[in-house]
Order: C-alpha cells, then structure tokens, then sequence
C-alpha cells in the first residue's frame, strides 16, 4: 500500500501507540502496521440523533436508529448449526410508551461483552419480523456513556470484523487520536489553497473525519481528503506533463505534394467535420520540436485509423518511420489489410522518403522466419515508413532507422511500460505519441488517469454508418429462444453473416461438471461455450447446409487468421467466437451480433461487441440473452445497453458500475496504489479544482522550493513502482 504522507507520526508503528496486543488485533484484522494505515480506515457512515425513531414507529424493512436501555438479556444455542444466539432486549429510551424491541446477534461474543441490563446504547440496523415481534438481526451498536447523553454527537461507523467490531476500533482511534498534535500531523497543502477552498488543517480533518462534532464537520473533512488525493495525484501527472513538454522531438511538419497530400486527394469519401478538426490539431502537435502527447477517443467505426494514418504520412513525408501497436495480431493483421487497402499503390514503396509510396510491413510473434527477416531489414534501413505490430515490436531485434510517432491502439489494452518501451526505440531523440481507443473515457477519468495526455474526441460517425438495434432475450420463455434462432437463419437466408459470442471455449468436467448440448430448463445458471453452441446449431434441422465456425483464443494463430480472412470473403455465415472479435474486426456484411449469457460482460465489452455489426451500410442488430429474471441486478446492465448507443453515456455507467478501482492501476502504471477517499464519479468538482490548483502551483516552476511539505508528501505519496513511471521520459 501507498504511503499517504511524509511524516513519522504516520510512519511509525502501532504498537508504539496502542500496545502489541491491539497492533496486532488490527494487523490480522485488516493489515494494518502503521498509525496512518490505521487513521485512513474512514467510518463509512455516522449515526445521530437526528435520525432516531421511536420504536412505536418503526418501519418495517427499513434501517433504523434507536436509542435504548438494555432491560432482558438471554442466550441459546442454535440446532442447525455450531455456535449461540445472543438475544437483547431493550426499552425505548426516547417514548414514555417504554417500547421493547429485539435484537439478535449470532455468535455475539462481543454484544454479550458489552451489554448489560441497564446498558444505554444506540442501536442500528434493519427491520424484520420474527416470531410476531419485530427485531433487528446483527445490528451496529455504539454504547452511550453519561457524557455523550448529554451532549450526543454522531457515532462513526467503521468497517468492521468479527474480531474487530466498531466499538473496539472506536476506542482503539480514540486512543490513537488522544496521542495526536498537529505537530505530528503538518500541513502540506499551500495555504492559500486550503484557503480558497475553506479546508481544515490536515490535523484538524483527521480528527473530525473520525470523532466529529455535528455531522457536517465529518464531510467537510472527507472532501478535504478527497481534494488532498485529487491534488497530489493532479500534481504527479502535471509534472510528468511538464517534464514531457521541456523533452525535444523532431518536427515533423506537412510536406506539400508528398504522400499526405496524395492520399487526401484519392480519398473516396470525405472526412467528417470532427476528422477534419481533429487532424487539424494532431498536424499542428507534429509540427512542435516537443513531442506530441494526445489521446484520440471515439465510438467504434467513428474513423480514429484514417485520421491516426494520415499523421502517420506527415511523420514519414518529414523523414521519420511510424510504428502502431496493437493487441492481437487478429487486430494487427486486420489495420496491415486495411491500411494498405487504403493506400492503394501508396503503400509501394519506392526509395525512402523520395519514391511515390512507402514500405508497410506487418510483424507479430508468430510471424514466419523469412518474413520476419524481410520486416527487420526493412524497418532498420529505413525503406519500410510504416510498421503494424502486436508486442513483437518491442523486441530487442527490432531496430528503427528514424522512430518518428508511435500510435498505440486500444491503450487500456497496453500499459505505460510497454508504450514508453517502443518510445525508447527512437534512441536520443523521443518520438511524437498517439494514443487511440473505441472506449470512450468520461472527461474526469481521462484527466485522472491521462493527465499526461491532450485529448482529442470524434463523436460524429461517419456517413454509411447504419443504426444499430438493441434488444435482451429472456431464454427462460422458449418462445424468445425459438425465434432467437429463427433470427440467425433468417439472416443468413437474406445473405448477411451473423456473429455468435459466447462467454467461454468449452464446457469441461472441471469447468462446468456437465456438457451443455442444449437448451432446456436445465441449461439455467449454465453459461454457453463456443464448442457447445457449434454442436447444438450442427444438431439443428434449419441449419443444415448453414456454414458454420468457431474462432477463439486457444487456436493456432494461422488458424484464426484464416478464419477471420474466411469470415470476411462470406465463405462463413455463423461465426461462434469469443471476444476475440471484440477489437477492429470489420466485415461490412455482418448484421446481427448474438451475445449469450450477456449478463457475463461489462457495459463496455458489450458496446465493442455491437459495434462489430452495421459497419456497411446495412442496419444491424444486436440480441443479448440472458436467463435471469427480468428484475435481476445483472439485468440493468443490459437494459443500459438496450435503451442507447451513445459511447460516452454507457462509459459514465460502465464506470459507476465498476466504481474507480486502482486509477493509478497495474493497467496504467504498474502502480499499486489506489485513491482511498476520491471517486471520480461523485467528485468531478474536486478534480477540476485541483487541476485549477495544481495548475498554479506548476507555473512556478521552482514550486518544491516554495513549497518544501508538498513535495515532500508527493515524493511519499506514491509508491516506487509509480514514481518510475511518473519520472519515465
């Protein structure tokens, strides 16, 4: 975990301020070793007396708060299993009435510890019936002493164990914080920030998160963390931006009347107004003697490779080589086939830099010993201006003659290692970068996680882009799943191809314990393979003389070549694959998407999968199955996708399902550290404060001298592994 801060207070061990014994309770229960691991465990919620309800009027099934004195306490040991109920019986404090209400906890060693009759506590929890009495099952508990009767403030709710319930951290942070100054706890945000923002004193904010006077106090407090993380992290990222932009590239600016200029005049088609802008600004970033940093983003099929190739002919019109990256070599091979497509005798190459084309070569692992040699040769002597290639072209045997721009395709694919490896190719000088993805990244987590990085957007789909129709199929009703067939031979039989995606390969012994050839009621809680589905459709009399296949990740990579080369000159009908075809797969005839278990895939697996159908003209249609019940949790995630097909909508949803996770992930830095306190979902507003902050700070760029605590607590801030990738060129 992350160091927060740089100081000894927050560094020291535990034991050295609660003992061994209790150091050692908070280290099993959580892995807590230090005083600030302990200080960050954050209550989740507060209880007060503002939320009390009389016990008269309790509503059913609802959580609730009472403050009550214990009046009857018993215990029994359960039949069914090992282990004793610890029931209470309590007394409205509150009502005349003397209302009596249960409480029950299961293995309550530590409620039998604590209450007594006579005990005074406040109670917290949910609802329910039991026996014709309402009670309320394992509920959180704060025992109130005369002092906090008298003058009752807000009861922190931590989260908590077995072993280690609320009260016992309760009085463990109460002891810590009884041993806290603001000496051991400095401030290192600048003062005229926490100023403007009307923030507490660092000291003061720990102190109110954890024990608050009234309730505002304790979300003040939790804001100022929040900023705090949303600061420091703004700051790690300006930086490295900063360190990027003082690093020289070589200018690569538009060459009239060479290969740029040829291609925009044998396009087809024009370039939509968001292309045209967009190319507008990328040109301009070549152009620079510091190295472009931009991320490119739209909707899948919105036409991010024809504006990424057309920068890529300025690089190589200026003298310098382009290297794209991408994830799979399905996806390499299919950018090699269409670029050269799109080149047509501009991807012949004459000599470098002075012919009418440039040399575009392909290299992935599995590449063949010759063709690999022949890629090698040309990528060093400079002839080849182009290079497509999955992981391989990080490969020490790979040398450039002039590295001018690296293109990564799908980033979250990739992590920054890997990208900032290929940049390391270009040897002293650093190569222009451009960043593409499909999925789109909403405006805060683009500038929390990119902050290193401008961000250009395509929103406009280009023209011959049908409209897609989106629907779920109940599976539990077999009229739904009678005509989801009826709907993939129907296809066929009009000369359209359909994809089949299934969640998994196979169905084993080990992985599923039966082999799933058909669908009945007995298939429910099941998932469909790809060898299951194969085998079900060649048992099915309306698709006989249908070609079907299966593409997935555990075939030769020849193989899946093949059948995607297959698939797209419409010598396959049914496709029955993985989420192999999930990225850059484009076969203008493919119009229904069927995606079994759909409730499987996350909100954005599910929008690039659909995006793979409707790409030629012709409306296409996605069917997602699911056997859940239409009320189903799972279910809302495919209700999302059913009512829009706005990219930037289903990526906000996508990230509030997910939550934030590790922003500065494994994915994007190697880091292990997480944001405790900042959600980019509710805390937009906080990020672009600390932007705005940070923003000033950097303009002093001898900011560490002045500002001596924060630089130290951004040193500490990050872990090791993160500080390389932010000091990375």
């Amino acid at each position: 975990m992350a160091e927060t801060t740089q100081t000894s207070f927050e560094n020291a061990e535990l034991s050295a301020y609660l003992g061994k014994k209790n150091s050692a309770a908070l280290e099993k229960a959580f892995g807590y070793t230090t005083v600030g691991e302990f200080l960050w465990h954050f209550p989740r919620r507060y209880v007060e007396v503002g939320e009390l309800t009389p016990i008269a009027e309790l509503p059913f099934d609802e959580h609730v708060t009472v403050v009550a004195q214990v009046v009857n306490v018993s215990q029994r040991q359960m039949h069914s299993r090992r282990g004793f109920i610890f029931e209470v019986t309590v007394s409205d404090e509150l009502s005349a009435g003397g209302q009596e209400l249960k409480m029950t906890f299961f293995n309550g060693y530590q409620a039998r510890t604590d209450l007594h009759i006579g005990t005074i506590a406040m109670f917290s929890g949910k609802v329910s019936w039991y026996q014709d009495y309402l009670q309320l099952s394992q509920p959180e508990y704060a025992i109130l002493d005369e002092a906090s009767q008298a003058d009752p403030r807000p009861i922190p709710i931590y989260p908590a164990s077995a072993k280690m319930p609320n009260k016992r951290i309760r009085d463990l942070m109460g002891l810590l914080l009884e041993q806290f100054t603001d000496q051991n706890i400095p401030e290192f945000l600048p003062t005229e920030v926490l100023s403007s923002r009307h923030y507490p004193v660092r000291h003061q904010a720990f102190l109110d998160r954890h024990f608050p006077k009234e309730i505002k106090y304790a979300y003040v407090a939790r804001q100022r963390f929040a900023f705090e993380e949303a600061f420091l992290l703004q700051l790690a990222l300006g930086e490295r931006g900063r360190q990027l932009g003082a690093q020289k590239a070589i200018a690569r600016p538009p060459a009239p009347g060479r290969l740029a200029a040829k291609f925009d005049a044998q396009l087809p088609f024009r370039l939509t107004e968001d292309q045209v802008l967009v190319g507008q600004h990328i040109s301009a970033d070549l152009e620079q003697s510091h190295p472009m940093h931009r991320l490119l983003q739209g909707e899948v099929g919105s036409g991010k490779t024809i504006v990424a190739l057309r920068a890529i002919l300025q690089v190589i019109d200026a003298g310098g080589q382009a290297a794209l990256l991408a994830p799979t070599e399905v996806l390499a091979a299919q950018h090699y086939a269409s670029i050269r497509k799109m080149l047509g005798n501009l991807a012949e190459p004459g000599l470098f830099g002075e012919g009418e084309g440039t040399g575009v070569a392909l290299l992935t692992g599995s590449a063949k010993t010759a063709q690999r040699r022949e890629a090698l040769l040309g990528i060093a002597s400079g002839e080849t201006g182009l290079i497509i290639g999955t992981h391989a072209l990080l490969s020490d045997q790979v040398q450039f003659a002039e590295l001018g721009l690296v293109v990564v395709d799908e980033q979250h694919r990739f992590g920054v290692e890997q990208r900032d490896a290929l940049r390391a190719k270009a040897g002293d000088t650093v190569p222009h970068t451009l960043v593409m993805t499909a999925t789109p990244i909403p405006r805060t987590v683009a500038m929390t996680v990119f902050g290193d990085l401008e961000t250009s957007t395509i929103k406009r789909l280009p023209a011959g882009r049908a409209p897609i129709q989106t629907h779920i199929v109940p599976m539990q009703l077999s009229g739904f799943r009678d005509r989801l067939f009826s709907r993939i031979t129907e296809e066929v039989q009009k000369g359209h191809q359909v994809y089949v995606v299934c969640p998994r390969i196979s169905d084993t012994t080990a992985e599923q314990g039966v082999l799933l050839s058909t669908y009945d009621d007995s298939s429910v809680g099941q998932t469909m393979s790809v060898e299951a589905m194969q085998e079900m459709l060649a048992g099915m009399p309306e698709f006989a003389g249908i070609r079907t296949q299966t593409l997935h990740s555990q075939l030769d990579t020849t193989d899946k070549q093949e059948t995607m080369d297959s698939f797209a000159r419409g010598e396959i009908d049914v496709l029955i694959s993985t989420t192999v075809i999930e990225v850059g797969v484009d076969v203008h005839n493919a119009t229904l998407m069927v995606i079994m278990d759909a409730e499987r895939f996350g909100i954005s697996q599910l929008h690039q999968l659909r995006g793979r159908v409707g790409r030629g003209g012709l409306p296409g249609t996605c069917l997602m199955t699911t056997w859940l019940d239409a009320d189903h949790p799972s279910v809302g995630r495919l209700k999302t996708i059913e009512s829009t097909t706005d990219g930037f909508e289903l990526a906000e949803a996508d990230l509030a399902e997910r939550r934030e996770g590790n922003i500065l992930g494994v994915q994007q830095s190697g880091s292990k550290s997480s944001l405790r306190e900042l959600s980019i979902i509710k805390d937009r507003s906080l990020i672009e404060q600390a932007r705005a902050d940070v923003g000033l700070v950097l303009a002093n760029g001898k900011w560490g001298t002045h500002h001596p605590m924060l630089l130290a607590a951004a040193g500490s801030w990050i872990d090791e592994p993160t500080k390389e990738f932010l000091n990375k060129n």
